[in-house]
């Protein structure tokens, strides 16, 4: 039984930081009904612009809770940045445009910046400073929590909160949730859709880029293309949760995290990555609007 919720914690540990990264798939559908396969390399960008960052001002060095807050939020501005740029100069131009030609795009723009990560970064796994460093395991009725564990969970949850509440209590959130609606009647009612759809490029893109922290703070190997199975495992999260809905995308990046972790533990390590994709045919074979999604109707 100690084994089990062993592995019931490294699942929630893990499916924590999917949970960061389905959000931004999940937020760019509901308002676009577009894909952002890019979305895997903002998380990649996202641990880089937290290493060189550290490097830069020497959290290594003198390694605190504090610096591991300060280079979250770099990470997490420096990916927004990156999200808005994504949005303004690959998306918007192609707004009217056939879906086929935005997917396309998507596609494009997530190769262009896997191998200008390459390029910039060199091809090298490099090691991702450790900016804090809890001393030895903590332990609750024979279970072991590594603390980095917990702190990378208790972070997740407060930035799940906190879009949580931006999306439900605030006039940002509420403009998200109308344009998602309806973009043309959106507009009509006089809120700017253009700035809210940046905007929710630019929260997603920062939730990506405080995983890539928090990622390279557990296993501190990074390299440019790290972001290609996270990204993958958070879509498949978020269509199993239900694409488009916040709550969903967590539930689904949860489910995922406990799975691999029993596969892991129980069958077979080398399955784990091929798990995330028999969940996929299965929920669209089965169930395709996932767990809390709902079916819509489209006129044509």
């Amino acid at each position: 039984m100690i084994e089990f919720f062993q592995h019931v914690v490294n699942g929630i540990s893990v499916g924590s930081t999917y949970a960061l990264i389905a959000l931004g798939y999940t937020m760019v559908f509901g308002i676009l009904q577009l894909i952002n396969f890019a979305h895997g390399e903002v998380f990649m960008l996202g641990a880089f612009i937290g290493m060189y960052s550290s490097r830069y001002f020497g959290f290594g060095e003198h390694p605190s809770l504090w610096a591991l807050l300060a280079i979250l939020a770099l990470a997490m501005v420096g990916c927004a940045i990156m999200g808005f740029l994504i949005e303004r100069l690959a998306y918007r131009p192609l707004r009217r445009s056939p879906r086929i030609n935005v997917l396309i795009t998507a596609v494009g723009v997530s190769l262009f910046l896997q191998f200008s990560g390459q390029l910039l970064f060199g091809s090298d796994p490099k090691f991702f400073p450790q900016v804090f460093q809890p001393s030895g395991d903590w332990t609750l009725g024979g279970v072991r929590f590594n603390p980095l564990q917990v702190i990378v969970f208790c972070i997740s949850i407060v930035l799940m909160a906190i879009l949580q509440t931006i999306i439900f209590r605030t006039r940002l959130g509420r403009a998200m949730r109308a344009v998602s609606f309806n973009h043309d009647l959106a507009s009509l009612m006089g809120i700017p859709t253009n700035a809210v759809i940046s905007y929710t490029f630019m929260l997603g893109s920062a939730l990506a880029g405080a995983a890539g922290v928090l990622v390279g703070l557990i296993y501190p190997k990074i390299e440019p293309l790290m972001g290609t199975m996270p990204g993958l495992k958070a879509f498949v999260a978020a269509v199993l949760g239900g694409i488009g809905n916040v709550t969903g995308a967590v539930v689904g990046a949860l489910t995922l995290g406990l799975a691999e972790a029993f596969v892991v533990a129980y069958y077979a390590p080398t399955f784990r990555d091929a798990l995330a994709f028999i969940i996929l045919i299965l929920i669209l074979l089965f169930k395709p609007t996932g767990l809390f999604g709902t079916r819509r109707t489209e006129k044509v």
